[in-house]
């Protein structure tokens, strides 16, 4: 299953990997059972998933904790990713968001940065990280160079504490001064059937500069399994209360879609979760689809995507459907 490279390095991942953002929990994702996240974690290895994406502010800590919970003893088995940027323990950088009591904000800047590294590292239970990469790009009034951010990187990974450098949530002008400053290996963006809009720049800028790319939502929060009806809500604070294809009718509209492709599930022998995954890392450009889950049979079924090889006439079917769906007004 290992058989793509982030950017340059000689890091090998799946092109389905285990997105942990949803197994922290909190206001954004509700309550979660930690062993049964924990069991999903095991599940995905044990199909040869080996690429896991956390972050610290995933449940203020606590994802990463399951996350190292989880990969005790297996540590060579998994190319841990993780992030830096979105910071909460002092006023340095520029407010994000406020949750859970924290006063969220974003910095850049090397003692931050370092800061971060060190707590991940003991949460993970690890003495080095596979892939930091910055979640959301600073700005003003703290607006950190980027090349004094790289500087950073660049000494950690020269100290081994980081193997590989990424950028989430960047442009390419973000991403000239990366690869200006060191060495990029790795671009994160979201991307899905239903928002394909780096498809316009991006994918193609690292495509052309040889930076793997990590892309998350590929199911668009569940939504594209179509396991979630007309009738399930969400409460006000949940993520998926924010997202318009969540509304009604949109909602109506994409179920419509997937109901459409029943003789292409029935044809590849998969799940529309695992047709949907296919078409994502068979697109130009696309490295690893980051697929969350918190029970062991959804960290499966995401998995055995990298089974389904879609022809190029259905991959082209796909696309003109999600097409013709015209995006809802924000």
């Amino acid at each position: 299953m290992h058989d793509r490279t982030l950017g340059s390095s000689n890091i090998a991942v799946a092109s389905v990997g285990l997105g942990a953002w949803a197994i922290g929990g909190g206001p954004w994702w509700g309550n979660n059972d930690d062993v049964e996240s924990i069991h999903a974690i095991h599940a995905a290895l044990d199909v040869g998933v080996n690429l896991i994406d956390t972050a610290p502010v995933y449940g203020f800590g606590h994802s990463e904790e399951l996350v190292g919970r989880a990969i005790a003893g297996r540590r060579d088995r998994v190319v841990l990713a993780t992030k830096c940027g979105l910071w909460w323990d002092d006023v340095t950088g520029t407010v994000h968001f406020t949750q859970s009591g924290h006063t969220v904000r974003r910095s850049l800047a090397p003692r931050t940065i370092v800061r971060e590294v060190e707590n991940s590292l003991r949460r993970l239970g690890t003495d080095r990280l596979d892939l930091l990469q910055t979640h959301w790009q600073a700005v003003e009034p703290c607006k950190t160079p980027i090349a004094e951010t790289m500087a950073c990187l660049m000494d950690l990974k020269r100290q081994g504490k980081i193997r590989a450098i990424g950028a989430s949530n960047a442009t390419p002008a973000d991403l000239d001064e990366y690869r200006r400053a060191g060495m990029l290996d790795v671009c994160q963006l979201r991307y899905s059937l239903l928002d394909r809009r780096l498809e316009a720049e991006l994918l193609p800028y690292c495509a052309r500069h040889g930076i793997g790319t990590l892309v998350y939502s590929p199911l668009e929060m569940g939504l594209l399994t179509g396991k979630i009806g007309m009738d399930q809500e969400f409460p006000a604070e949940s993520i998926r209360h924010h997202i318009p294809w969540f509304k009604s009718p949109h909602r109506r509209r994409v179920l419509d879609l997937l109901a459409g492709w029943s003789d292409l599930t029935a044809r590849y022998r998969c799940s529309l979760a695992q047709m949907v995954i296919a078409w994502t890392v068979q697109q130009p450009g696309v490295t690893c689809a980051l697929c969350g889950a918190r029970r062991p049979a959804d960290a499966v079924e995401n998995a055995g995507a990298v089974r389904v090889q879609l022809a190029a006439a259905d991959l082209a079917r796909i696309r003109q459907a999600a097409e013709a769906l015209s995006a809802p007004q924000v």
